[in-house]
């Protein structure tokens, strides 16, 4: 048997879980034809009602909901409740510039500390543990969320934040660390400078890490495990929903179990919206069960993945999903971060270039790099270095406002970037993301 937060109702029966889940979507239903005008009226373009909706088996019946929608409802559209009731946001970039903005009343972030504690708990963790916390803070959901969570476990919290790698070793070292929560990316460069400065991976107290926010391989796991001495699991969440800890791995390590007491998971078929069976790869789409602040039925989150109710050694019963096999969108996720190119066309119309552009990812040891190729109008192109150079800072500055992280930007001559029938190529992705 496995560790479990709540064992109640981590391990409870599949027929249990439905009963469970087909109370909470008829209230909730109910709450958000009440409360959210937005979803109302995408309701009634659908001729549903919430007398329509008997439990899970009609979910179907509802209409979706996209990124598209939470940028034409920016700020409060969606908004599920007074603003009175709300105690905080968390925040993630948007196509547009405009970010997504969720709200969240204190029951909404009880329960998700209390998924990222079933989490923690899943990976080891109890009272008795030193836990790290390398996530963002501030507006981004990893800090507040693993933090949250660490509490709820009972475990002393370091709340490291990213960045200042030599005071989170000296932490980790000094204050016997025994679990780690951050990126991958920043789990293995944690982990070669350690290395550098002359530790062995049996220096430290760390036993687990929870690896989450970007795409990572099987091969990334080997090597972070290898150079902290850990074993590394895996986390998964969206703003949207509520951050991490939506679905979370176990020492299985064959999928992440969703927290589906409170977020009921579906794969459809992205093109036609046809809900898929257990077991075909097909886009995610998630319902909040119970959120009070932003409870998004529906909702697309564009990752691909494969959804699986067989039964898992650990002894928990929640379905559990695939590592994201990809997008059905062109959305990219560079060290955490959400980066669509209409985001970057945008920045290069607003400054006077033309959206003649070319992104090339890559990942150079274990951390994500970005450049983006620009293509010059012939009337723009300058042999003169100096000229040119001011002009790429210009736009990297640009593009770190908009994006949120700094890409390497590089002003290329006329017709230098290759089109394919045509159409220019925008997304060159060296990274191997999928094993």
């Amino acid at each position: 048997m496995g560790r479990y937060y709540q064992p109640e109702i981590e391990t409870a029966s599949r027929e249990k879980l439905t009963e469970i889940q087909n109370e909470k979507i008829v209230k909730q239903v109910k709450h958000v034809w009440d409360n959210v005008p937005y979803y109302r009226n995408l309701m009634e373009q659908k001729g549903v009602t919430p007398d329509d909706i008997k439990g899970i088996a009609d979910l179907h019946k509802l209409p979706f909901l996209t990124k598209a929608d939470l940028r034409d409802a920016y700020p409060y559209g969606l908004l599920g409740t007074d603003l009175k009731n709300c105690v905080r946001i968390q925040s993630t970039s948007g196509t547009t510039g405009k970010r997504v903005v969720a709200f969240y009343t204190q029951k909404d972030i009880d329960l998700w500390e209390e998924c990222c504690a079933r989490a923690i708990v899943a990976a080891g963790g109890t009272e008795e543990d030193v836990c790290q916390v390398c996530y963002g803070y501030g507006l981004f959901t990893g800090g507040p969320g693993l933090n949250g969570g660490s509490h709820k476990v009972g475990c002393l919290t370091l709340p490291m934040s990213s960045g200042n790698t030599e005071r989170q070793i000296q932490f980790m070292m000094d204050l016997g660390s025994t679990i780690i929560c951050c990126t991958p990316s920043y789990a293995a460069y944690i982990g070669e400078t350690l290395r550098d400065m002359g530790y062995k991976p049996e220096d430290n107290k760390l036993k687990a890490g929870i690896f989450g926010a970007e795409p990572w391989t099987e091969e990334m796991r080997h090597e972070i495990e290898k150079l902290l001495g850990i074993k590394a699991y895996d986390i998964y969440g969206l703003t949207e929903t509520t951050g991490p800890g939506v679905s979370f791995e176990c020492e299985e390590q064959t999928g992440m179990h969703i927290n589906e007491d409170h977020f009921y998971p579906e794969i459809i078929n992205p093109e036609t919206g046809e809900v898929l069976p257990d077991g075909e790869l097909g886009e995610l789409v998630f319902t909040s069960l119970d959120k009070e602040g932003f409870p998004l039925l529906r909702y697309r989150t564009r990752d691909l993945c494969v959804l699986s109710k067989k039964k898992c050694s650990c002894g928990r019963t929640h379905v559990k999903m695939s590592k994201p096999k990809g997008r059905s969108d062109d959305m990219l996720i560079i060290r955490g971060v959400n980066v669509f190119p209409s985001q970057i066309e945008a920045v290069l119309l607003n400054e006077g270039y033309s959206p003649n552009y070319q992104i090339i990812v890559d990942r150079v040891n274990n951390s994500d790099t970005m450049d983006i190729n620009v293509e010059l109008a012939p009337e723009l192109f300058s042999d003169i270095v100096s000229e040119n150079v001011k002009r790429e800072k210009s736009l990297e500055s640009a593009m770190r406002t908009m994006l949120g992280i700094g890409p390497k930007v590089h002003l290329v001559a006329p017709n230098t970037i290759v089109r394919s029938e045509g159409k220019a190529v925008r997304v060159i992705d060296k990274r191997k993301l999928i094993d």
